[in-house]
């Protein structure tokens, strides 16, 4: 990752505080120079001076130019001790692009450029090594600081990056699922309708073709074509997708599941040793086929999360309704003990498929943990009256 692709923009507030900073560091390093410059050299005095104002300037593009800028401003140091705030901030920030083919040489060019004021300025006290232990101190400080600052915001940015990428994976895979979903949709529709549409067309064509029926069976054609029609409406708007990994479209496929087969599929979960509940007293006559379809995908969903998830808890399984007042199937189970997850865990792709299914038919589906810890899977669908 290049360092232009981790560099954050600055706000007011940070350019505010940083620049306060750099005038507090220009402010001690030049406070007592600055009284025997305008006493004994006015002339060292204004180019100090204006040394120190064109760096403060030039540091605001210190990330356009950041190289340029760091040597202007620390070389300016040989002879201004106004320019120190803004060295510093140059270093810094050259610093955090973290290569040391810039960082050596500015540290050395740092380095020579203090020595040489340290060597000029008349109200300088210590001798060479406590100098030169300063100086190296501070600078490596400085820079140190400026390594520090670009890891941490590469690392921000890379995590940032990845929560990107992990949020732009997940939206590609929903909608992977969802357009599988379409297409077995797609597959159903043929199955369902092809038949219907068959037997319209049929009939349809033996009345245009046929002179010598009688009135009746002219009316029981009409009939059966006006039902087949009515049918073939009806499973057009309830139509579900029907997950199928198993032929393609060309071949024959088994009887689907519906309502009347959740009863087998809980006995096998018994079987394999699971505890289920299930109310199985309500009458299902007249519930159509593709909503019974999804009432049993509900049931096995919810049997498979909590297979995979709760696999020793009791599952309380319930379905209710009334034509007209529509079916609700919900299937609760308590979390594990131990399980510290306190909201309801994020969907995966079978419960995606499975609330597209609800909603293409008129319903809707949801998932949560009430307050005692039970996992409720709950879906609502129409049931026509």
């Amino acid at each position: 990752m290049q360092p232009v692709d981790y560099q954050p923009s600055l706000s007011r507030w940070s350019q505010s505080w940083r620049l306060s900073l750099v005038v507090m560091i220009s402010a001690l390093a030049w406070f007592e120079l600055a009284e025997w410059q305008w006493a004994h050299d006015r002339g060292w005095f204004f180019v100090d001076l204006v040394l120190g104002l064109v760096s403060f300037v030039l540091v605001l593009f210190r990330r356009r130019r950041p190289v340029a800028v760091a040597a202007f401003t620390a070389a300016a140091c040989a002879v201004s001790a106004s320019a120190g705030g803004p060295a510093t901030l140059a270093l810094v920030s050259l610093a955090t692009r973290r290569k040391w083919r810039e960082i050596v040489p500015l540290a050395v060019l740092s380095l020579a450029a203090s020595a040489t004021l340290d060597r000029v300025n008349p109200v300088s006290s210590g001798g060479f090594i406590l100098l030169s232990t300063t100086l190296v101190s501070i600078i490596g400080v400085t820079i140190g600081w400026g390594l520090y600052i670009g890891s941490r915001r590469e690392l921000l940015a890379t995590l940032r990056d990845r929560a990107d990428r992990a949020e732009s994976e997940q939206s590609r895979r929903i909608e992977q699922a969802q357009t599988a979903e379409r297409g077995r949709i797609a597959r159903e529709m043929h199955d369902v309708l092809a038949h219907r549409i068959s037997m319209v067309s049929m009939h349809a064509g033996a009345l245009g073709y046929r002179t010598d029926l009688t009135p009746e069976e002219i009316r029981k054609t009409a009939t059966v074509i006006q039902e087949n029609s009515h049918q073939a409406m009806v499973e057009l708007r309830e139509v579900l997708g029907v997950l199928r990994d198993g032929p393609g479209d060309a071949a024959p496929e088994l009887p689907q599941p519906s309502v009347s087969d959740v009863p087998d599929l809980i006995a096998e979960a018994r079987s394999a040793g699971m505890k289920v509940t299930f109310n199985d007293d309500v009458a299902f006559d007249g519930l159509p086929d593709n909503t019974g379809r999804t009432l049993f995908r509900v049931v096995q969903e919810g049997l498979t999360n909590a297979r995979k998830h709760a696999p020793d808890t009791l599952i309380m399984i319930n379905i209710v309704g009334s034509p007209g007042n529509g079916v609700t199937a919900s299937v609760r189970n308590p979390l594990r003990i131990g399980d510290l997850r306190v909201e309801a865990p994020a969907s995966g792709l079978g419960l995606i498929g499975l609330a597209e299914r609800a909603e293409l038919s008129g319903g809707h589906l949801s998932h949560h943990i009430t307050p005692d810890r039970t996992f409720v899977l709950s879906a609502w669908l129409p049931w026509p009256a």
